[in-house]
Parts: C-alpha cells; sequence; structure tokens
C-alpha cells in the first residue's frame, strides 16, 4: 500500500493541476492528510460512495496523463542518471587531483556541482 500512495502522490504532484477543484480537494484529503472515505463524506455532507467516485475519477486522470506521457518513468531516469553523473564526476575531480591538474578537478567539480545542483531541483 506504501508503493500505492507514493505513486499516486507522485501522479497527483505531476498532474494534479487538470483536475478539477473538487478533485483535487478529495484527493489531496485521501493520500495526503489520510483522511478516510467516511471522514471526507461527513466533512462534504456527501455519502462514502460518493466521495470514492470522486477519488476513483481524479485517479484514472492522472494514470491515464502518465501512460500517454511517461513524465514520471522520465523523471526517476533523469534522477538516476544525474546522480550517476555527479558520482563520476567527483571520482574524475579525485583522480584529476592525484595527478595535480587543477584545470580538470576544476572542470569535474564544475560538472559534479550542476549535476547535484539540478537534484536538488
Amino acid at each position: 500500500m506504501k508503493n500505492q500512495a507514493y505513486r499516486m502522490t507522485m501522479l497527483f504532484d505531476f498532474y494534479g493541476d487538470v483536475l478539477t477543484a473538487r478533485q483535487k480537494e478529495f484527493y489531496d484529503l485521501y493520500y495526503n492528510e489520510d483522511l478516510s472515505l467516511g471522514e471526507i463524506a461527513e466533512n462534504y455532507g456527501i455519502t462514502r460512495q460518493g466521495v470514492r467516485d470522486v477519488i476513483v475519477r481524479a485517479e484514472a486522470v492522472l494514470t491515464e496523463l502518465e501512460d500517454k506521457t511517461g513524465l514520471i518513468k522520465r523523471f526517476h531516469t533523469m534522477h538516476a542518471q544525474l546522480e550517476q553523473l555527479a558520482k563520476d564526476a567527483g571520482a574524475i575531480a579525485q583522480m584529476a587531483a592525484r595527478q595535480d591538474s587543477a584545470e580538470l578537478e576544476a572542470l569535474a567539480l564544475k560538472v559534479r556541482d550542476g549535476a547535484q545542483a539540478l537534484l536538488k531541483e
């Protein structure tokens, strides 16, 4: 279930803006605030089934967008590649320092720092 909740949170982060205001609200309360269907239904004066229907429709919209665009998959791939780039650039900088090549070391550190900055975004 934890993996499913993570996936749903990622879908919401990437594509949540395409949902209606009600879908956003219910989805956020259910997945991010960890409210039950019954709690949401009680707060909004509707049935549990009504809340569930809104959330299921929102999940379908978000899943369909990911299936079509693949943005989350590409994000994870790029993140892994940037981590490897930062690691490799750090190793090159260490080798350059041992060989007393200040210019190569500076370039490697610049690449490493750039990759790390992108990872933080």
